[in-house]
């Protein structure tokens, strides 16, 4: 008889033992006692009443949901493949367990549609160069899908964009020609810029007529320093007015028809002629 008791009084110590539960700090257990729901418990030491209670585990940290590709038809009917990556955690354990059988597949399949919707109503340049702002209208979306459940959605980034290989053809084509406009864009600007500059050269060389005559001078110089062979050209009669008003009082004036305004003169080692 003593025995009995001593082995009854054994079970139920190892039951009441099993009734005691480790949590760690991103855990909380949600407990049904006789079906009905209880406040969820944790973390620490808990205890949990055997046969009467069952205890479901949740975690509350971060989880990454992996959204696979997704056959996406934009607003200008092109055909691409999208998929994402999602950022979710519970806030609610009481929630997640009795709002929705699997919170996990549950999310999930509501990404996946909510990808599908919002990739659909944006056209492929605004896919292509406006992520985040894709990425904040999906989050919004199942966020607001997803708070009955206890679950808080932080963020969605779209991971990859498959373009058919057409469409690759005609956006690089695309680019390119691009470049080209503002290669072309950039050298008319450039021919701009030095027509005014030397319009304004111009025009201040009009009003100064000694410094056209310096910079011919100046380019004289470099021919003859840069080439060795003869180079003919005209002489400007200003440079010669000071010697021709020397030689009339000597000579008397000018005869007509032997009054030219440009001479030609040899540089380079050529005789210089004249001809009266």
């Amino acid at each position: 008889m003593t025995a009995g008791i001593g082995v009854a009084v054994g079970i139920v110590v190892l039951i009441l033992l099993s009734g005691f539960r480790v949590l760690n700090e991103y855990e909380r257990m949600v407990v049904f006692r006789l079906g009905r729901l209880t406040p969820y418990r944790g973390p620490g030491v808990i205890f949990i009443i055997p046969i009467v209670e069952r205890p479901v585990r949740i975690d509350l940290r971060t989880v990454t949901l992996d959204i696979p590709p997704q056959d996406v038809i934009t607003r200008d009917n092109v055909t691409v493949k999208v998929s994402a990556v999602l950022y979710f955690r519970v806030v609610d354990p009481s929630r997640a367990v009795t709002e929705v059988a699997d919170y996990l597949f549950a999310t999930l399949q509501l990404s996946q549609t909510t990808l599908r919707s919002v990739g659909g109503q944006s056209d492929l340049d605004d896919l292509l160069s406006q992520r985040e702002k894709l990425n904040a209208r999906i989050q919004e979306i199942i966020d607001s899908q997803t708070e009955p459940w206890g679950i808080k959605v932080t963020l969605v980034e779209i991971k990859n964009i498959d373009l058919p290989q057409d469409m690759q053809r005609a956006i690089a084509a695309q680019a390119e020609a691009e470049r080209e406009r503002r290669a072309k864009v950039i050298a008319a600007e450039g021919e701009f810029q030095a027509a005014q500059r030397l319009a304004d050269a111009a025009d201040i060389m009009g009003r100064s007529p000694i410094t056209l005559q310096l910079r011919y001078l100046q380019t004289l110089g470099e021919i003859a320093t840069e080439h060795n062979s003869t180079t003919l050209f005209p002489v400007p009669i200003d440079l010669l007015e000071p010697f021709l008003r020397l030689k009339q009082p000597a000579n008397g004036p000018a005869t007509g028809g032997t009054n030219p305004t440009e001479q030609p003169l040899a540089v380079g080692g050529a005789p210089h002629s004249e001809k009266s």
